[in-house]
């Protein structure tokens, strides 16, 4: 009987395009020989999140449980896992599953994995759709489990796993985190803080740009940022031209590219790691003229974002976060919509998350 219970699991799920999270009873399957069994502590909300629930990328499947900056506490191992132990702090990103053959899996990057696995939303080998964090507990496979250095507060660490590896893994695989480079961050939300916290710890210069004065004093005088450019601003615009080597974008709505190309030096490189839904007009004579580039970016592999981690914890990097109870969730969406939080919510699942007494 005991098995049964462990099996039995509880969160918020959106039961259609509505978004709206209500609570829901599930199953999690028992502790295979290199799964890790994890309590929920906390569990950051994404923007991918809000996509997700609302069915904005077409590709929810419902009943959606979202989250995937996910940590916790080990209490429970697989007979053959030897990376963690009950007891440990733990966390799991965006990933729970990949091939583990194809040249990407085998170079670290199970990001980019054809048969990639997410935490929620998708396929499970044994046929059943993922759950995420937003939920009582996870298992996952050792394989696919972050561990959370002791240093680092619990709340704070959790959006590193998607925000920390989506701004970490191009500015690493680009060669952006070079001392004295100057690197733009568009957009100082959820990915854009963190950016800026990453590539001041790389020892960049850095810039943020914004559309308006609103945040000039938080970027520079609290998040440590060398200068800040309004992008609206033409004339301060024309006095960056030229001047940065890398921008990383991190803007989810529709906005223009051309300003930021000129922004970069001959060969820069622009980022993009929001994901607008409406398709971006594509400026073609600066990527001619200049060997400027446009790229891509999806969050990191394993490895990658155990490094990512590691980095946090020895510059004491962690996002700025807004914790709320479980209950303030679909009030928390509304206002992630409206971009009305600074910069992270994260949900305080272990004390707030509580069945329902009508399940």
């Amino acid at each position: 009987m005991g098995k049964v219970l462990e099996k039995e699991a509880f969160g918020l799920a959106a039961k259609d395009n509505s978004g709206v999270l209500s609570p829901f009873s599930f199953s999690r399957r028992e502790t295979g020989e290199k799964d890790v069994r994890f309590k929920v502590l906390f569990c950051g909300i994404c923007h991918s999140d809000l996509h997700m629930v609302k069915n904005e990328w077409g590709s929810s499947i419902y009943p959606v449980v979202p989250g995937h900056e996910i940590v916790g506490v080990v209490t429970e191992v697989g007979a053959k896992v030897t990376k963690f132990k009950t007891g440990d702090n733990v966390g799991v990103g965006c990933l729970v599953g990949s091939c583990g053959s194809c040249d990407n899996c085998t170079e670290g990057m199970e990001n980019y994995c054809p048969k990639l696995i997410q935490t929620y939303g998708f396929k499970y080998y044994d046929d059943t759709i993922t759950c995420g964090g937003y939920s009582d507990h996870m298992v996952c496979d050792e394989g696919f489990v972050i561990r959370i250095p002791d240093n680092l507060p619990m709340d704070a660490a959790a959006p590193l796993l998607c925000a920390g590896i989506t701004v970490y893994s191009p500015m690493k695989y680009h060669g952006l985190d070079k001392p004295g480079m100057h690197i733009g961050v568009v957009g100082l939300g959820g990915l854009g803080h963190v950016g800026v916290k990453f590539s001041k710890a790389m020892g960049c210069k850095v810039t943020v740009i914004s559309t308006s004065e609103g945040k000039r004093d938080e970027a520079i005088n609290r998040l440590g940022a060398d200068t800040f450019l309004v992008s609206r601003d033409p004339k301060q615009v024309k006095d960056a031209m030229g001047t940065m080597d890398g921008i990383i974008d991190t803007v989810s709505a529709t906005h223009p590219l051309l300003p930021l190309l000129g922004l970069l030096k001959q060969k820069g490189i622009l980022v993009m790691v929001g994901a607008p839904v409406k398709p971006l007009e594509l400026p073609v004579l600066p990527l001619i003229f200049e060997r400027k580039m446009i790229v891509g970016s999806l969050i990191g592999g394993i490895k990658e974002t155990q490094e990512m981690m590691d980095m946090a914890a020895k510059h004491n990097i962690t996002a700025d976060i807004e914790l709320i109870s479980a209950d303030y969730v679909n009030t928390a969406m509304e206002r992630l919509e409206k971009a009305d939080v600074r910069y992270r919510f994260v949900i305080d699942v272990a004390n707030t998350l509580k069945p329902s007494p009508n399940l």
